[in-house]
């Protein structure tokens, strides 16, 4: 569980969701692929959180399972190997989602609530590096 700090680290996991995302979004228009799909798909990640509804230890599971940059990088490897331009997007895609995601303060999460990150707490009245203790 986390107690809802991270300090300093925070603020640089932060920004390097935001590179993450902004260098996805540039990559992803240098391929030239649809902007609908892209709109379509952006979310499609999120999906994820219905583990939740088997309680917060698989909805974790399930959670960090797509927001984890291991499979999109995973992906865009077999793409390029393969040569296979849609799987690039598709891969680049999640790759912005995790980064907007993490660019938002919105981390891994713990088995204990889907409110404790890795990044800190979120949610309202929870407690965050910005709070004063």
């Amino acid at each position: 569980m986390s107690d809802g700090f991270v300090g300093g680290p925070r603020t640089i996991l932060r920004i390097e969701g935001a590179c993450l995302l902004a260098c996805s979004v540039a990559a992803y228009a240098w391929l030239g692929q649809s902007w609908w799909i892209f709109a379509a798909l952006l979310f499609v990640p999120d999906l994820s959180m219905l583990g939740y509804a088997a309680g917060p230890g698989p909805g974790a599971l399930a959670y960090n399972a797509a927001h984890t940059v291991t499979p999109p990088l995973i992906g865009l490897c077999a793409a390029m190997a393969l040569g296979q331009p849609l799987l690039l997007g598709l891969a680049l895609i999640w790759l912005a989602h995790i980064g907007l995601d993490r660019m938002l303060g919105y981390g891994l999460k713990y088995a204990s609530g889907f409110g404790d990150t890795h990044l800190g707490a979120i949610g309202r009245g929870r407690p965050t590096a910005d709070t004063p203790r």
